[in-house]
């Protein structure tokens, strides 16, 4: 981080002016995009996938549990993986607090892993959280949805994720994502978006946040993005320290 430029109020309020322009155009454009996301075509979802939930087998439309539209995490766990992948967790620790607004939005929200059931509620109970959590073990669902790979797949050093046609440079048995569905009135089942790779930044909110903050999300000198990531209960305790003159670094010495 760069020592920061220290300006009058008047100066201050300029640039913050500037900058509240662009900020303006993106929106406009963020809102643009979405009306186009909305206006994307369906395709029918013609398998019946059945899950492993703790009140026992349910097909994919009874996860809808009512409601129309259905929001997936596919989450990174795999089977016999000792807990869930530290990023997805990242990513399922802000489902909790936006679930019951989702609910009131004719939105259902559920995680879905390969990992079995056992395995699953093992670590949903060590993280405390309360969202539906199910299993799609011994079926094609993270397969069919981009999110599974096989290991000759993986063997390769390529797989088709993100819709890269099989070049994505970072082979794993599983990657995360999210995709959306909706159930029409006569029960048929429809697969309306998916999205990949930093595309599931949007259940990230801790990120917007940080993205507000004089220092941004830090990443740059880590050896992947979110190497800083623990599960929540892994963090060791952080002291809040305070820089000391002259140096705008003191935090990270």
């Amino acid at each position: 981080m760069q020592p920061p430029k220290v300006v009058s109020h008047d100066e201050w309020l300029k640039a913050r002016s500037e900058l509240l322009a662009v900020e303006k155009q993106f929106t406009r454009e963020r809102d643009a995009l979405t009306q186009r996301r909305m206006a994307m075509p369906w395709e029918r979802v013609e398998k019946n996938y059945l899950f492993d939930t703790p009140e026992g087998k349910r097909t994919l439309a009874e996860l809808f549990e009512g409601r129309r539209q259905l929001l997936v995490q596919h989450f990174m766990f795999g089977p016999g993986w000792e807990q869930g992948c530290p990023s997805c967790s990242f990513m399922a620790d802000h489902a909790d607090g936006m679930n019951v607004h989702l609910r009131h939005r004719d939105v259902t929200f559920v995680a879905v892993s390969r990992a079995p059931l056992a395995e699953i509620e093992r670590f949903r109970g060590r993280m405390g959280w309360q969202f539906k959590w199910v299993s799609s073990n011994g079926t094609r669902f993270n397969y069919d949805f981009g999110v599974s790979f096989t290991p000759e797949e993986v063997a390769t050093g390529k797989v088709q994720y993100n819709y890269s046609d099989g070049q994505w440079p970072h082979p794993h048995e599983e990657l995360p994502g999210i995709s959306v569905f909706y159930q029409n009135d006569s029960g048929g089942i429809f697969h309306t978006y998916s999205t990949y790779g930093r595309g599931v930044e949007v259940m990230m909110g801790t990120y917007n946040m940080l993205d507000l903050t004089p220092q941004g999300r830090d990443e740059d000198n880590l050896r992947f993005t979110m190497e800083w990531v623990r599960h929540h209960d892994r963090y060791e305790p952080q002291p809040a320290s305070k820089a000391t003159a002259g140096s705008c670094c003191a935090a990270h010495t």
